[in-house]
């Protein structure tokens, strides 16, 4: 099995997480600064070429009533991008709530403010990411049941 990337797509910065070999975990492995879709979607083929990562999974940031406003489309756009240029599958994922968790997570790690500023979107990917994860690991045990 291949390693699968978790990307957390904001306006400012991306936020990066990767699978381990087997898809089991996820691990927050960066923070980019967005600069523009064609130098943000190189900077991560750079990381699918090294890690030798075979899907993505980019975080699609709904409302919480489960439509999808600007944000979301402007994902979907960069889920595309990723897709067209990598040549990889590329899968969204519902985030609802993820930056909110990950800002919690750190908050009561006791990180100071510019710490959280700089990881938050790491580990909301990651947490994009592991709810990917589990999911395909519901869907194997139950096929195998």
């Amino acid at each position: 099995m291949s390693k699968i990337l978790g990307v957390d797509w904001g306006r400012v910065t991306l936020g990066l997480a990767v699978s381990d070999d087997l898809g089991i975990t996820a691990q927050g492995l960066t923070s980019l600064p967005r600069v523009s879709e064609a130098k943000d979607v190189e900077a991560i083929g750079a990381f699918i070429r090294e890690l030798g990562i075979g899907e993505i999974v980019v975080g699609l940031p709904k409302n919480m009533d489960g439509s999808q406003g600007p944000s979301a489309e402007a994902a979907r756009k960069f889920a595309q991008a990723l897709h067209d240029r990598l040549e990889i599958p590329v899968h969204l994922w519902d985030e609802r709530l993820t930056t909110l968790a990950a800002e919690r997570v750190l908050l009561d790690a006791g990180t100071s403010r510019r710490t959280r500023r700089a990881l938050v979107n790491q580990v909301a990917a990651s947490m994009i990411l592991q709810g990917f994860l589990d999911r395909q690991r519901v869907r194997v045990d139950r096929e195998d049941s």
